[in-house]
């Protein structure tokens, strides 16, 4: 329940700046510029702003072969037959896939697991989508496997976990070129960077 303050000018000023402010990264002083920002927008415009973030949430969905977020039921670069779908490259989020894909240079496909094996968070392998990689792996037009996952203990013991349910099954599991930040901090590695991690990439080697 949000908290509104009893003494400010505008109790619906209030609640705006509450909303704004439960974003991730958005204090409060930006948060009441944004809302005042609105207050001075055409109620058209206000009115566009609010139904898209509505029809958005609503409607957006996950693509049924790699999870990355669509509106469709298969994403476009998993309909895409120009990219190459024997290479799959699995990362933690969505965010991830945006800044490889910003690159330009990869034309593999992907798949979303959704996060990280990570007991204290109460995340297992059950909750991410580590089954339906296995299950792409076994359709046999699959030969390599990149993981693309933070160097962190959460990370490196989803690694090990897939390279586990891979063992056995005729496919290449490699791990992208360990000099560029991972995980979430992998939407802030420069192009030139992150493109050359992917094409150094190396055959993956459990270290737990």
């Amino acid at each position: 329940m949000m908290r509104v303050e009893p003494n400010a000018p505008s109790q619906l000023l209030q609640a705006a700046v509450e909303q704004f402010a439960s974003l991730p990264g958005v204090g409060k002083k930006t948060a009441l510029r944004y809302a005042l920002h609105l207050l001075k927008q055409p109620q058209e415009r206000v009115s566009l702003f609010v139904s898209s973030l509505d029809k958005f949430r609503k409607e957006v969905r996950h693509c049924q072969v790699c999870s990355m977020i669509t509106d469709d039921e298969v994403c476009p670069i998993c309909r895409d037959k120009q990219r190459d779908h024997s290479v799959i490259c699995v990362v933690e989020s969505i965010r991830d896939v945006l800044s490889i894909e910003a690159t330009g240079d990869y034309r593999g496909v992907y798949h979303v697991l959704g996060g990280v094996i990570s007991p204290m968070d109460g995340i297992g392998p059950s909750d991410l989508t580590l089954n339906q990689l296995v299950e792409r792996v076994k359709s046999g037009s699959v030969q390599e496997v990149i993981l693309a996952l933070s160097t962190d203990m959460e990370g490196e013991t989803t690694s090990f976990y897939l390279y586990k349910l891979l063992a056995g099954h005729a496919v290449t599991v490699s791990a992208i070129a360990r000099g560029v930040g991972f995980g979430d901090d992998l939407e802030y590695a420069d192009q030139l960077t992150l493109s050359k991690s992917i094409a150094n990439r190396q055959l993956f080697t459990p270290n737990i």
